[in-house]
């Protein structure tokens, strides 16, 4: 047997099947004085666990040849539980990140990474003594189906505080622009949770009538107020064991926040017109588009149930933060919407992607994933090009549902078409104006053309000439 090599408390092993993976790492390793063996797969490195001993550090990437590095962590944990890993992969997303930190992996270290931060992170991981190998068995994890996509430095952050937080029975307060995906968020978070085995309940704050809410919440008995013929069982009560998600908090009334605060202290409620005291289990994470410390300060939200719901905060960057991220949320929306239509498929030609990447999204993901329905169902042809993406857009409207004024949307899409490069905008915009003034005007007059002309200020012949040959004259 070799000498046991976990004598030397400055030992670290690299296991991944890129070789310059290895070499870059252990190079910046060994330079910062660490003594560091390379391996190619997990077989490997575990026959030297068992020849050697454990080293005092193991960098293991995700996708390997034969077993992966979350099944190679599974292993080491059962040898050597005290062992310190850092998982690294590519693919940063929130079963693999999940997966690491629920398999007890030390660090998450998303590729490609910086060399001065994974030295300072081993030397940050590097344990005072080396563990004593032993054969307590640990069982490996269910490993949830992501729901959020991205690759961008801001998602790969999220996915790591996702997996990292979704171990900890801690209140999350989830914060993002309407349409980011925040629910998503709330239940990758009980997906990949000790608590996923019992129920998820979500419940809109705002889109309840607040004489509603209290009992939505906490239930109620048979004759609380006029109406309640039977008991109803509240949002709370279906949630005991598992997750509730309180989206738009920031919308709660004052009164509730009173309650809401009791039950996050004590864990126990009354039912509206009820004398049983219920106890309940269950992790709140709350969503807001809103700051809650204006709310706060202007005395419609209490103070102290932000600090109760504010133990960690994850913020969810808006599209336009993370544009790079569009292209392959819009593939995987037009191929889901397609096959749930039953629509032929279709794709997105190279100039319509690089527009929609462009494209500021003031509806965040939610407008994209619309969108991506609207081609799936009326786009002509196989292929999407920006003419299909400009008739779209024209549709949809997102500017007015934002409150946006019609100069400001023409400003946002002349400076688009400007960066991509496009030629002849006057023209194009000056067709396109007259188009949406007129089929305005026809909608509004039944589609008589003399009516809509005299409504625009406008000659007949100039209508008929602007609509052309193709529509039905009145």
């Amino acid at each position: 047997m070799s000498p046991d090599m976990s004598a030397d408390p400055r030992r670290i092993w690299i296991v991944d099947d890129d070789r310059a993976v290895r070499f870059v790492l252990a190079t910046a390793l060994r330079e910062a004085g660490y003594a560091v063996d390379g391996f190619e797969n997990a077989r490997d490195a575990l026959d030297a666990l068992h020849a050697r001993g454990a080293p005092s550090l193991l960098f293991t990437d995700v996708r390997m040849p034969g077993d992966d590095g979350l099944q190679l962590l599974e292993k080491l944990k059962a040898a050597a539980p005290q062992l310190p890993v850092i998982v690294m992969s590519a693919y940063t997303d929130i079963a693999s990140t999940a997966g690491a930190f629920r398999g007890g992996a030390y660090e998450f270290l998303s590729k490609p990474f910086d060399l001065d931060a994974a030295v300072a992170l081993a030397g940050r991981a590097m344990p005072d003594a080396v563990p004593a190998v032993t054969t307590k068995p640990t069982m490996p994890g269910a490993f949830g189906q992501a729901e959020l996509i991205g690759d961008t430095p801001a998602m790969r952050a999220l996915f790591r505080s996702i997996g990292r937080l979704a171990q900890a029975p801690l209140s999350v307060l989830v914060t993002g622009e309407t349409g980011t995906g925040k629910e998503l968020v709330a239940r990758a978070l009980h997906r990949e949770s000790p608590r996923a085995h019992r129920p998820f309940v979500a419940l809109n704050t705002a889109a309840i009538p607040s004489e509603l809410l209290e009992s939505e919440l906490f239930g109620h008995e048979a004759g609380a107020f006029t109406g309640a013929q039977k008991r109803h069982v509240g949002r709370f009560e279906q949630a005991d064991g598992g997750t509730l998600f309180l989206d738009e908090i920031g919308d709660m009334p004052l009164p509730l926040q009173t309650r809401l605060l009791r039950v996050l202290a004590e864990g126990e409620f009354f039912r509206v017109g009820g004398r049983e005291l219920i106890r309940v289990d269950v992790r709140v994470i709350a969503a807001t588009h809103q700051a809650l410390e204006r709310l706060v300060s202007d005395g419609r939200f209490r103070a102290d149930l932000l600090h109760r719901l504010d133990v960690v905060r994850l913020h969810l960057p808006s599209l336009r933060e993370r544009r790079d991220d569009v292209p392959a949320l819009a593939e995987r929306f037009l191929a889901a919407a397609a096959r749930k239509l039953g629509a032929p498929a279709k794709r997105f030609a190279k100039p319509a992607l690089d527009r929609l990447r462009k494209h500021d999204w003031p509806g965040n993901v939610r407008e994209l994933e619309n969108l991506c329905w609207r081609l799936a169902a009326l786009a002509p042809g196989d292929t999407i090009g920006t003419a299909e993406l400009d008739a779209a857009f024209l549709h949809s409207a997102p500017a007015a549902a934002q409150g946006e004024d019609w100069e400001t949307a023409l400003g946002r899409w002349a400076r688009e078409h400007l960066a991509a490069g496009d030629a002849h905008l006057h023209a194009t915009a000056r067709e396109r104006f007259d188009q949406v003034l007129l089929d305005a005007a026809l909608e509004h007059t039944g589609g008589h053309r003399g009516e809509a002309a005299q409504r625009l200020g406008l000659g007949r012949n100039t209508v008929t000439r602007k609509l052309g040959p193709g529509r039905k004259r009145h």
